[in-house]
Formats: C-alpha cells, sequence, structure tokens
C-alpha cells in the first residue's frame, strides 16, 4: 500500500491544496513502514494532484482537510480519503492508522 500525507514544515499541513510537498510512505503486507519519501506536488490547479496522486501509485491519502471535489476525485481514481487528521508528523499518523489508533477530527476544509 503507497499513503499520501501533505506535508509543511515537517507536520501534516491542514489544507490538502496548499502543502509544501507530500510524504509519500509505503507500507508491506505485514503493516510494516518499508520505504518513505518526500515530492514536491506539481502547481496547485482543480483535478490535478489527485491526476498526479494516481500516477504515482498512491492507494490512500491522509488530510487534515480536503475539499469534497478533491475527495470525489481521488475516490473516482481508486485512492482513499481520510480526513480529521491532526497535524503531527507523517509518521506517527501512519503509524496510528495502521494501529487503527488514529484519532481524526472534523475536515479542516468546508470548501
Amino acid at each position: 500500500m503507497k499513503l499520501a500525507l501533505p506535508v509543511a514544515n515537517g507536520v501534516l499541513c491542514m489544507h490538502f491544496g496548499h502543502c509544501q510537498e507530500f510524504n509519500f510512505i509505503e507500507v508491506d503486507e505485514n503493516q510494516t513502514i518499508t520505504n518513505s519519501e518526500f515530492q514536491t506536488p506539481p502547481p496547485h490547479e482543480p483535478g490535478v494532484l489527485p491526476r498526479w496522486l494516481n500516477e504515482n501509485g498512491v492507494n490512500l491519502v491522509i488530510a487534515g482537510g480536503m475539499g469534497m471535489r478533491a475527495q470525489q476525485l481521488l475516490n473516482d481514481a481508486g485512492i482513499k480519503v481520510v480526513t480529521g487528521a491532526p497535524a503531527e508528523a507523517p509518521k506517527k499518523i501512519v503509524e496510528a492508522f495502521l494501529n487503527e489508533s488514529l484519532s481524526t477530527g472534523e475536515n479542516a476544509c468546508s470548501h
């Protein structure tokens, strides 16, 4: 499984489309993180990020907040979405998700 988390200043960015970079984290069948890399996304325009994430083989996006249109485009591309994650280090968030202990709150984006 390949996860993508929008990041700004080393922690999860609360606004999916406004992040500085994405942390791509790969997880094997034993729920072990096998790879982690950061990539700068293309310039933000409607529909660009979902397509780019799909091209990079992402299966799941964990975000603090994301608009409904972006969620729909990701779902249409077969990418699952989790919103409401806290502004913490990406690895800590993924570990909590894998342990089924990730506490999520409100979607930080309402547009």
